[in-house]
C-alpha cells in the first residue's frame, strides 16, 4: 500500500473535521447525502460522457492501483540484463531463448524475445520505444480521466449551492426549511472543492508520475538490450545502466 496517497487524504480529511470541530461547529453539519449525489453524480455522468468506456474503466482500476506502492525493479532488471550479456558473450544470443520464458515483465519479455529473433540494434529500440510510450500513454490517459473529474468537481459544487438556495427561496415562508436548504448550499460547495483538490487532481498526477517512472525503467531496459545486441563487454553495460540510478541504489549495486 502507498502509505503516503493513503496518508495524505486521511490529514486533509482530518484537517478539515478538526477544523470545524474547533471552530464549535458540528460535524455532522458537513454530513449532507444530497450535497453528495449531486457533485459527486453530476461529476461521474459529466465523466462518463467525456470519455470512452475503455478509457473509464482503464482509468477506474490503474486509480486503485495508485493507492499501491510502486516497486523500483531498476536493480533488478540490471542484475538481470548483466547476466544476460554474459551469456550472450559466452554461448552466442540463441542461448537467450531459455531466458525468455523465465521474464514475467511483458516489456522485458518482449525485448529479451526480439532480441532472440537477431533484430537488428536500431529496429529493436524503435520498437521497444514505440512500444514504452504508449504504455506510458495508458497513465496519463487515466491521468486525464481524474484531472476531468477535478475540474468538473466545484463546477457541480456551485450547482448543488444554486439548487439549494432555490430550495431556500422557495420555502422563505416556512423557516423549518430554510436550514436545511442552506446547509446543502455550502456543504455542496465544500464537497465540490474539497474533492477535486483532495483526491481527484491529486490522485491524476500520480499516476502520470507513476507513468513516468515506469518509462524510465523502460528505458533503462532498452538501453541494457540494445547493449547486449551491439556486443558490449557486461561490465561496460553495467557501467552505462547505472546511470539510471539513485546514489543509494549505485551503492547497493557496488557492495553486491
Amino acid at each position: 500500500m502507498d502509505v503516503l496517497t493513503v496518508a495524505g487524504i486521511v490529514l486533509g480529511l482530518t484537517a478539515l473535521l478538526g477544523g470545524q470541530f474547533l471552530e464549535g461547529g458540528s460535524v455532522q453539519s458537513l454530513m449532507q447525502f444530497t450535497a453528495a449525489i449531486i457533485v459527486m453524480g453530476g461529476t461521474l455522468g459529466a465523466v462518463m460522457v467525456q470519455f470512452t468506456l475503455p478509457v473509464f474503466i482503464r482509468a477506474i482500476k490503474m486509480g486503485l492501483e495508485a493507492f499501491i506502492s510502486p516497486r523500483d525493479h531498476s536493480l533488478d532488471y540490471i542484475g538481470k540484463i548483466v547476466e544476460y550479456g554474459n551469456v550472450v558473450r559466452k554461448q552466442g544470443i540463441l542461448a537467450l531463448e531459455s531466458k525468455v520464458k523465465e521474464v514475467k515483465d511483458p516489456f522485458l519479455k518482449k525485448g529479451l524475445q526480439l532480441l532472440t529473433d537477431g533484430i537488428q540494434p536500431g529496429q529493436l529500440r524503435e520498437i521497444l520505444e514505440v512500444e514504452s510510450a504508449f504504455r506510458e500513454e495508458y497513465h496519463v490517459m487515466s491521468a486525464r480521466v481524474f484531472d476531468a473529474a477535478g475540474g468538473y468537481c466545484p463546477t457541480f459544487g456551485i450547482i448543488g449551492a444554486v439548487m439549494g438556495l432555490i430550495h431556500v427561496m422557495e420555502n422563505l415562508a416556512d423557516p423549518g426549511k430554510l436550514g436545511a436548504g442552506i446547509a446543502v448550499a455550502f456543504v455542496a460547495t465544500i464537497y465540490g472543492v474539497l474533492s477535486a483538490n483532495l483526491i481527484f487532481l491529486p490522485l491524476g498526477s500520480k499516476l502520470k508520475l507513476k507513468g513516468r517512472l515506469e518509462g524510465i525503467t523502460n528505458e533503462l531496459v532498452i538501453e541494457g538490450l540494445i547493449s547486449i545486441a551491439g556486443g558490449e563487454n557486461p561490465r561496460m553495460i553495467q557501467e552505462r545502466l547505472e546511470g539510471f540510478l539513485k546514489e543509494s541504489q549505485k551503492k547497493k549495486l557496488k557492495k553486491n
